[in-house]
């Protein structure tokens, strides 16, 4: 049995932050994604809401006296909150009227169905409850990546100088995309730590799809939607075009609504997180695209629902790029996040288009191109940056603080003479 030793989460530094801001956060994201672990590290009591031991007095309690499952020293945990979805206005009465801050720490890994939240929430927590989103580890937490390359400190370093050799090949990086960032994967041997996406696949095609708001679907309509998501990560694929990749092998009537239904739900439990796309402001007419990209919070996701391994990747490294893409996108709204930032793509109609755009709340930004690596990637992504910096009006907005080409492999981070950063994503953090 392996011995438990907590890996400290960038999430840590969040957390006290907004502990010392607002009376109550609420932390979601998937489950087994380390919510409650990490909460638990700056909780002075817990509730396990749906802990089966407590769940009926739990329900009762609810009903009868619900300030009671508020009772302990603060901060208190109230784990899986929204299993007693009415906890939400009682953390907010209860913040409202101690005028406290630092009350209490909510973690869910599902949205409570509309139908529950418009009976038994009344109030939307606005000033009360703040929240915070965590993921799976980035590699940076999993202890993948030596971190020697700090968004930071290029934010804050215009122009300056990197250095770090990455001791990753490319079979570990596939490992890594299969293995994701899955807290309890992280600590087990190569072998077991590929069956942990298996697992939580399985829980989220056979369980969970219906468990969020009891309405039955289709285990094998599931797994051919994430089969249909899996193959199109990274791109602006429509709903029509998930439900053509899906009807060819789908005998039941399938349409468009059917499909969307899918998706919420896989939203709501934080199995899917598209990403926005960026507006800056250009010297041309070009009209920027605003569909979202696609995206699994998590790139084990999309390899368990294709049901391939890390030999599988390095055959096919088309499928490696696209779903190398998925990881580095997840570590870098990791670290973004404790910048205080947010990720964007950006693609407008002249065909111009970039992976990733790390704005911050200040107005600083970071172009980002995402490669497997070699020369050829390299100087493609470089040319796409230069060319996206050079539309932009910075009149109107700050020039680029940075432009990074961020890679699966190579043998050093550099800057190269046109002032790219070349990055391998094992020397990446926050």
């Amino acid at each position: 049995m392996t011995d438990f030793k907590y890996k400290p989460r960038i999430a840590d530094s969040i957390l006290q932050k907004k502990l010392k801001s607002s009376g109550a956060v609420l932390v979601e994201g998937p489950k087994w994604c380390g919510k409650t672990t990490t909460s638990e590290q700056h909780a002075n009591s817990v509730n396990y809401i749906s802990d089966p031991v407590n769940f009926n007095k739990n329900q009762i309690l609810a009903e009868m006296n619900i300030n009671a499952l508020l009772e302990g020293d603060k901060p208190k945990l109230l784990d899986e909150w929204q299993v007693i979805p009415q906890l939400w206005d009682a953390v907010r009465f209860s913040v409202d009227h101690s005028k406290g801050i630092g009350q209490f720490i909510m973690t869910g890994s599902a949205v409570p169905p509309d139908d529950d939240k418009q009976q038994r929430i009344h109030h939307t927590g606005t000033g009360r409850i703040t929240r915070l989103r965590m993921r799976p580890m980035s590699l940076l937490e999993s202890g993948d990546s030596s971190g020697e390359v700090s968004l930071k400190y290029l934010f804050e370093n215009p122009g300056a100088t990197i250095f770090s050799e990455p001791q990753k090949a490319l079979d570990d990086i596939a490992f890594l995309i299969c293995r994701g960032g899955w807290p309890i994967a992280t600590t087990l041997e190569m072998d077991y730590a590929l069956e942990t996406a298996f697992d939580y696949y399985k829980a989220v095609t056979d369980i969970d799809m219906s468990r969020v708001d009891g309405i039955k679907r289709s285990p094998t309509r599931t797994k051919r939607l994430m089969r249909s998501l899996a193959r199109h990560q990274g791109t602006q694929v429509t709903i029509a075009g998930i439900k053509s990749d899906m009807a060819a092998n789908d005998t039941d009537s399938l349409d468009v609504d059917t499909v969307s239904s899918y998706i919420d739900v896989l939203k709501k439990i934080f199995v899917i997180e598209d990403m926005e796309a960026w507006n800056p402001n250009l010297r041309s007419k070009a009209a920027i695209r605003t569909s979202d990209t696609r995206y699994f919070v998590d790139p084990s996701i999309a390899t368990a629902a294709l049901g391939i391994g890390p030999a599988d990747l390095t055959n096919d490294l088309n499928t490696m790029g696209l779903l190398f893409e998925t990881m580095a996108v997840r570590d870098l709204r990791v670290y973004a996040d404790a910048l205080g930032g947010e990720v964007f793509h950006y693609r407008d109609s002249n065909g111009l288009e970039c992976d990733s755009v790390i704005h911050l709340r200040n107005g600083k930004y970071g172009l980002v191109e995402i490669k497997l690596g070699g020369e050829s990637l390299i100087r493609e992504g470089a040319a796409t940056l230069n060319k996206l910096a050079s539309a932009i009006d910075t009149d109107k907005m700050k020039e680029p603080a940075f432009k990074m080409i961020l890679t699966a492999v190579g043998n050093l981070a550099y800057k190269r003479e046109d002032g790219i950063y070349v990055v391998p994503i094992s020397s990446l953090g926050d």
